[in-house]
């Protein structure tokens, strides 16, 4: 069994504090190759004030529209928002949203050297309608079939020509075709021989392609899908980290767990139980991204695995007390070291 560290209440001491501080004012040093599925999230705001006459479905009065950059370019945006540099590698149409996306990379000052263009497959758009603050409707157009050998080509020769310019990898899974196992490998074998760690935000169904990673952020309902066998009995949390060490191969699997905080298991035997940071919880869209985002750039800088992940505990409460797809900043984050927690 592993050994438990900590399940206390999340509270820094001074010299913790001085320590967290050091960290995250050198995430302008880190550099973090993230590679994974382009989104464009689309919002539809608008007013209900009638059921439709055709079907029992609200009418939305359209009142605007606003887009802003979703899936790996979400995690770059965190990073670019914590002062660290971020290259995005990932596949988009030649299409009209795939223009913005890249327009609004070069207007947040992201690389786009990554940016391979298929004029075969369609840009990913995840549009959410919303009225009176509340979500009605989202419904997604993109193709989830794998990437060409083409693609993945351009996208090995991306990383490889970066490698020397990269303190840690993120891969980005969302499952939209262009995280494939072959690719995965190579990549892996590419970072393993160039001394980088990687650190994966996964799919479920992609477990098997993740051995050999440095560490692995799923949340809880991810992290029992991947090592639950049929309808056997249910398994608990520190059964589910074992068997993901064991499966992967990897220095450390690290657990979110919503209100409940997180847990890092790590290949050393320690078990860490971090509460939750967040006083008051508005919205948990994005939540995910600003973790991994966190977690790298302190890993990036040399802090220790415990260290990250508290790090990131922290970055993720600010987020979810925000409204929205939402992104902290350094000085939020060290604000919020004075009394670990997050300011409301």
């Amino acid at each position: 069994m592993p050994t438990l560290i900590k399940e206390n209440q999340f509270v820094l001491d001074e010299k913790t504090q001085n320590r967290f501080r050091q960290i995250v004012n050198r995430f302008n040093k880190a550099r973090i190759l993230v590679l994974g599925d382009f989104i464009l999230d689309e919002f539809i705001w608008g007013d209900v004030n009638r059921i439709s006459p055709e079907a029992p479905v609200p009418v939305v009065n359209v009142q605007k529209q606003s887009f802003m950059p979703g899936g790996t370019l979400n995690v770059a945006n965190n990073i670019r928002s914590m002062l660290g540099t971020v290259y995005p590698c990932g596949v988009l149409g030649r299409d009209i949203h795939g223009r913005m996306l890249t327009k609004t990379m070069r207007k947040q000052g992201i690389e786009t050297g990554g940016v391979i263009i298929d004029k075969a497959r369609p840009t990913t758009i995840k549009t959410r309608i919303i009225a009176h603050s509340q979500q009605v409707v989202r419904y997604d157009r993109e193709s989830v079939q794998s990437i060409s050998k083409k693609d993945a080509d351009r996208i090995i020769d991306f990383v490889a020509k970066k490698l020397k310019d990269t303190d840690v990898i993120i891969i980005e899974d969302y499952g939209k075709g262009v995280i494939t196992e072959d690719l995965l490998k190579n990549v892996i074998q590419m970072a393993r021989r160039a001394k980088i760690q990687v650190v994966v935000d996964p799919k479920e169904k992609h477990f098997s392609y993740y051995k050999g990673v440095t560490a692995i952020t799923p949340n809880h309902h991810e992290a029992y899908g991947a090592v639950r066998n049929g309808e056997g009995p249910k398994l608990t949390l520190e059964e589910v980290g074992e068997r993901l060490l064991e499966k992967l191969g990897c220095d450390s699997v690290l657990i979110t767990l919503g209100k409940d905080g997180m847990a890092l298991f790590e290949k050393n035997g320690d078990l860490t139980r971090i509460n939750t940071a967040a006083r008051e919880v508005y919205d948990v869209a994005g939540a995910g991204d600003t973790v991994i985002s966190v977690f790298a750039l302190a890993l990036a800088v040399g802090a220790t695995m415990k260290e990250a992940a508290k790090i990131a505990n922290l970055a993720a409460g600010i987020v979810v007390g925000k409204l929205g797809v939402a992104v902290t900043t350094p000085e939020e984050l060290i604000a919020a070291f004075r009394n670990g927690k997050v300011r409301s």
